[in-house]
Formats: structure tokens, C-alpha cells, sequence
């Protein structure tokens, strides 16, 4: 027979910490900012292969060349916007459970490390958006990558590796780490006549679409998987108590206000 938890609430522990703000901030930026851009980028992205289309056939096409700096612009955009995301949802995570354990009065060399390793990470982000040589490019892009592996190994980050196949966490690690391999091998397009790095960077490009269509979907799911401050008690309880994966009945009480 399933086990009936009975959960009681405190109204009085309503309220929108600063944890909670900074867990908001994430899909808030993806649904504002990353989901827009990714639109018009496959938009302009379409309409550069159409106008190289035409131009071989016809020697002209209808559409502006400006559409091709604008896919570029807009693409160092992206990059630097889903990597950011993904450092504030790690932030969150990472932070969260440290000041959560109290670590820095355990291990103070931990937290200045995982510290340092979030401001190299975005140094070297930033570095490679700078650097010209294909060496320095390799470089950054590998510091950048790594920076966002380790950080997404550490303790707190929510990950659901049991089920990584649908999870937002390894979706999302997967298409930053793609944009950034994308950053670094840019001004190669340009270069190279064969359109071997052409290519690569569309089929890339392409897998991270679908990643980016896999985030809008778990996202939603993580939404209403993690809980906020006020909730974390409770929803422990419900997976105490293997309501996952049972039949449970939640009686909730003391759910009007006090006076």
C-alpha cells in the first residue's frame, strides 16, 4: 500500500528570495533574448543560402548581402548569450549549494577555486571573441569549453544524468559548448574555397537547432521539477516518500492566511 505523507504549509514562508530571482533569471533570458535570436538567425541563415543559390545560377539575387553580416552579428550574439545563461544557471546551482553546506568554513580553497574557474571561464569566452590567429581561437574556445564541463561537474547543478538523454542540463551544455566551436572556427568559413568549414559549421549548426528545440521542451519540465525556496521542504518530502514513482495523496493544511 503507498505511503500517504502529510505535508503542512507555512504561508508565512511565502516569499520570492534571492535564489529564486537569480533560478528566474535563466528561463527569463532564454524566452527574451535566446529563443528570439535563434529565429532570426535560422531566418537570415536561410535566406544566405538562397542568395548564394541564386547568385551561382543567375549571377544576382534579390536578396540584400547585408543578410550575411547580419547571420554573422547576430551569431556572436547567440553565443555569447547561451553561454552566458548556462553560467548564470550554474552560478545558481553551484553557489546555491555551497552557501547551502557552508563549505567556504570546510573548504575555503574550494570555493575560491570554483571562484577562478568561473572568471577564467568567461575571460577566456571573452579572449576568444578577440583573438585572430587559429591557435589562440583553439586555445580559448578549449579553456571555455572546459570551464563550462567542470563547473557543470560540481556539486548542486541539477543534471538528472539518469535520464540525460532528455535532460535540459546535458541539452544545454552540448549547444554551448557547439556555439563556441562555432566562434572559434568563424573567420576559417571565410577562408576556406573548399567550404569544408562551410559545411562543418552547417551541420553544427543544425544539431544545436534541435538542441535549442530539445531546451524549449525539458525546460519546460525543469520549470515544474525545481522547486523554489519556499517549496524545497515539501517537494523533498514528496520524494522522500517516493511519490515519484508511486501513488501518493497530499494532504495539505493550514493553507488559508494568519492572522
Amino acid at each position: 500500500m503507498a505511503v500517504m505523507p502529510k505535508i503542512i504549509i507555512d504561508c508565512e514562508n511565502f516569499n520570492m528570495e534571492v535564489k529564486d530571482a537569480i533560478l528566474l533569471l535563466h528561463p527569463i533570458l532564454a524566452v527574451i533574448v535566446v529563443f528570439p535570436l535563434i529565429g532570426i538567425i535560422v531566418n537570415r541563415a536561410l535566406q544566405v543560402r538562397q542568395r548564394r543559390l541564386e547568385t551561382v545560377e543567375t549571377g544576382k539575387s534579390k536578396i540584400t548581402p547585408v543578410v550575411g553580416k547580419e547571420h554573422v552579428q547576430l551569431g556572436l550574439w547567440l553565443t555569447g548569450s547561451v553561454v552566458g545563461i548556462v553560467l548564470i544557471a550554474l552560478g545558481n546551482d553551484v553557489f546555491g549549494n555551497l552557501i547551502d553546506k557552508q563549505v567556504w568554513s570546510k573548504s575555503p580553497f574550494q570555493v575560491i577555486f570554483i571562484g577562478l574557474l568561473f572568471v577564467v571561464t568567461i575571460a577566456s569566452l571573452y579572449l576568444l571573441y578577440r583573438a585572430k590567429d587559429a591557435k589562440w581561437r583553439g586555445i580559448f574556445a578549449t579553456l571555455s569549453g572546459i570551464g563550462l564541463v567542470v563547473l557543470g561537474c560540481q556539486d548542486g547543478v541539477y543534471r538528472k544524468t539518469d535520464q540525460w538523454y532528455i535532460s535540459h542540463y546535458y541539452y544545454g551544455q552540448l549547444a554551448a559548448l557547439l556555439m563556441i566551436f562555432s566562434l572559434a572556427i568563424l573567420p576559417d568559413i571565410y577562408k576556406d574555397k573548399t567550404n569544408r568549414w562551410r559545411k562543418v559549421h552547417i551541420i553544427l549548426n543544425c544539431i544545436a537547432l534541435l538542441l535549442f528545440i530539445g531546451q524549449g521542451i525539458t525546460g519546460t519540465r525543469s520549470l515544474l521539477e525545481v522547486p523554489l525556496t519556499w517549496q524545497e521542504p515539501y517537494v523533498q518530502m514528496l520524494y522522500e516518500q517516493k511519490c515519484d514513482t508511486q501513488s501518493c495523496q497530499v494532504q495539505a493544511h493550514s493553507l488559508s492566511p494568519k492572522p
